[in-house]
């Protein structure tokens, strides 16, 4: 089994088992789970296929089975189910034996604000740098989204990410180097800031975010249509 394969697995076996467990009961959501985890995934993989080809990012195969899709690694198309996966799971278990724990709507509103204050000016400063421009991009708009319709998930989700950061510092640092010689994917620095948290770049913090929140964003949506179907 290759080391990016084991990681897979292991991120997503015990989420996907405690996702039976009586009192979530998050298999439940089975439908609204993996329909956007299949949407985001798609919008993903394709960024995914156009920054593999340009070389600013790739794969050391040295740690992979050597079966690829579209050029991508196997292990590659299965982070897109397994972490998100993995992810979410955490984000609503902390909602769900946690539920008091948020903070307030105008502390909220001052994280988002200022966030995107930094992303703007880091996107504008950074604009030939590919990796750091789509991927600040693609987290300034969540956040403007978010902010301008007053989406509350960011009241837990701000809290709940700080969890997911724990095992994704284990599971993306190793795949980044640490604890092993090679890493398993590389980045061209010539397309980002630079700038590594060990051995993880710090645009990898802002692709987990939006990667995971816009999934979070889509099931809230596909449940609150699925009660909507059931009360008419």
């Amino acid at each position: 089994m290759s080391l990016y394969l084991f990681l897979n697995l292991a991120s997503i076996s015990i989420p996907f088992l405690y996702s039976f467990e009586k009192r979530m009961r998050f298999i439940k959501y089975w439908k609204q789970v993996f329909f956007s985890i299949s949407i985001v995934a798609f919008i993903f993989i394709i960024w995914d296929i156009l920054f593999t080809s340009q070389g600013i990012w790739g794969f050391n195969e040295d740690y992979l089975v050597g079966f690829n899709i579209l050029n991508l690694p196997v292990e590659e198309w299965l982070f897109f189910i397994c972490i998100p996966y993995a992810s979410i799971f955490t984000h609503y278990a902390v909602c769900h034996f946690l539920p008091n724990l948020m903070l307030s709507s105008w502390v909220t509103k001052g994280i988002t604000l200022v966030l995107i204050i930094v992303l703007v000016l880091v996107v504008i400063l950074n604009s030939d740098k590919a990796y750091t421009f789509y991927n600040f991009s693609l987290l300034l708009l969540i956040l403007l989204y978010s902010y301008i319709t007053g989406n509350g998930g960011l009241r837990t989700f701000y809290i709940s990410f700080l969890v997911i950061l724990i095992p994704f510092f284990i599971v993306n640092g190793i795949l980044t180097g640490t604890f092993i010689e090679d890493p398993v994917v590389w980045y061209n620095n010539n397309e980002n800031l630079g700038i590594r948290l060990g051995t993880i770049p710090i645009e990898d913090i802002g692709y987990a975010f939006s990667l995971i929140y816009l999934n979070i964003i889509l099931i809230e949506k596909f449940k609150k249509r699925e009660l909507q179907k059931i009360n008419n």
